[in-house]
């Protein structure tokens, strides 16, 4: 069994992965909030409790994979999943074996959270594939019909849109993340969560239409990440919600290292 972390903005998400046949599935996942300023004594107290809690068996990895989108505390993780685990955490970056053609203007500016959902996306789903990864911000990338990685569409999360409304209008109050019952509101409320909702889901419909276009053919569709399940009902493409892609990647990239033969497995005593 692997240790996959998914660490974003404002959580890390924690996935248990075992190889089925030629593929991967996620068994278990959990979650804890990314916080910058925690030690990593500090992050294996709290993976090692919620681990537990969940029925998780913390000494039965037999290795560890993480994607972060927060550099600073990737040395912490790091630490962190060796003093729990045991196990020496591959860090996707420089140097890791994805088997993805990035064909970006410079791919070394790629994060690795984009990498791991378009591995996923070629190894699960008709390409071309249109990925919609919904978290603190909205990536909108294309995994091309020969397999590579072809670039996207980077906007505001539906969370920071929200947050910017509210905070810059004293007379708008929080709301939550509903449809209303009706797209044209006849109260504040609901006129807010029309436009957060069905706002979000026409300018993902907007990208997808042009990219469409510029494809010429779309194999599939997959929305991942937190907004996710919430906003892609209301798109007006079929839309498929994974929201284990980003981790099933980081099988997938974890097992293609092991058969190099390079990837140290072996486990520790958690001491450095």
């Amino acid at each position: 069994m692997i240790l996959a972390l998914d660490t974003g903005n404002t959580h890390t998400i924690m996935g248990c992965i075992e190889k089925k046949g030629s593929g991967i599935e996620v068994t278990k996942t959990v979650q804890i909030s990314t916080t910058p300023t925690k030690t990593a004594y500090e992050y294996a107290v709290e993976i090692k409790s919620i681990m537990e809690l969940a029925g998780i068996d913390p000494t039965g990895f037999e290795g560890a994979i993480i994607s972060s989108v927060v550099p600073q505390i990737n040395i912490v993780l790091q630490k962190a999943v060796r003093l729990v685990t045991g196990c020496d955490a591959l860090l996707l970056g420089a140097g890791v074996r994805t088997g993805l053609n990035i064909r970006l203007d410079d791919p070394g500016t790629i994060a690795g959270d984009l990498v791991a959902t378009a591995v996923a996306a070629k190894m699960e789903y008709p390409l071309p594939c249109i990925i919609v990864d919904m978290g603190t911000a909205t990536t909108i990338t294309v995994v091309g019909s020969d397999g590579s990685y072809l670039g996207g569409s980077i906007m505001p999360g539906t969370g920071i849109s929200l947050d910017a409304l509210t905070r810059e209008t004293s007379l708008l109050p929080s709301i939550d993340f509903t449809a209303p019952k009706k797209v044209i509101g006849t109260n504040t409320v609901d006129a807010m969560k029309g436009g957060v909702v069905y706002g979000a889901a026409g300018s993902i419909d907007g990208i997808i239409d042009r990219f469409a276009a510029e494809l010429g053919q779309v194999g599939s569709i997959v929305a991942t990440g937190g907004m996710g399940r919430l906003i892609a009902p209301y798109c007006r493409h079929q839309i498929t919600i994974d929201n284990r892609l980003l981790l099933k990647g980081l099988g997938y990239i974890y097992r293609k290292n092991e058969e190099t033969g390079k990837l140290r497995t072996r486990k520790r005593d958690g001491r450095d």
